[in-house]
């Protein structure tokens, strides 16, 4: 199994405080996700984040077929850093730490990503064509609408 790396840094004009309160957030995941990803959350506990977490939401990654995706938040560290690890989805692993720091700016964010797909050779053909691009597309989108939110004001 071929395992892929996607990292992202951007810098925002918002508090620490004000950045983990949005992003530390499931509900605010919709906000900031293409349309075209037919985001969808179908269930979530709607509490504070925490370790153990279960987030199920639906998504159309590829010919707007949506696909369950099942998320378990695996650590928490308040104001700094959490991990949300795919239990079932399209793919063969993923898991995706946030990181958080503050600045005299404000706050750096940081999105680190590993992940993995399924079949093998015919995974790292779809990754290469569709997935690397669509990744690109994803974080590009975010980085967009995290400027329009926060560093715009």
């Amino acid at each position: 199994m071929k395992l892929y790396k996607k990292e992202t840094v951007q810098q925002v004009n918002a508090s620490l405080e004000e950045c983990w309160a949005f992003f530390s957030s499931p509900r605010n995941l919709q906000k900031i996700t293409p349309e075209t990803m037919g985001f969808e959350i179908t269930d979530f506990d709607n509490k504070s984040m925490y370790a153990g977490q279960i987030i199920q939401y639906k998504v159309s990654p590829l010919l707007g077929l949506k696909l369950p995706w099942v998320t378990e938040i695996t650590f928490v560290k308040e104001n700094s850093y959490f991990i949300d690890e795919q239990r079932f989805g399209p793919y063969a692993l993923w898991h995706h730490k946030h990181f958080f720091e503050a600045t005299e700016n404000g706050t750096k964010m940081t999105d680190l990503v590993h992940y993995a797909l399924p079949l093998g050779f015919i995974g790292r053909i779809m990754n290469t064509l569709i997935v690397k691009n669509k990744l690109k597309t994803i974080f590009d989108h975010r980085r967009v609408m995290v400027d329009q939110m926060f560093n715009s004001k």
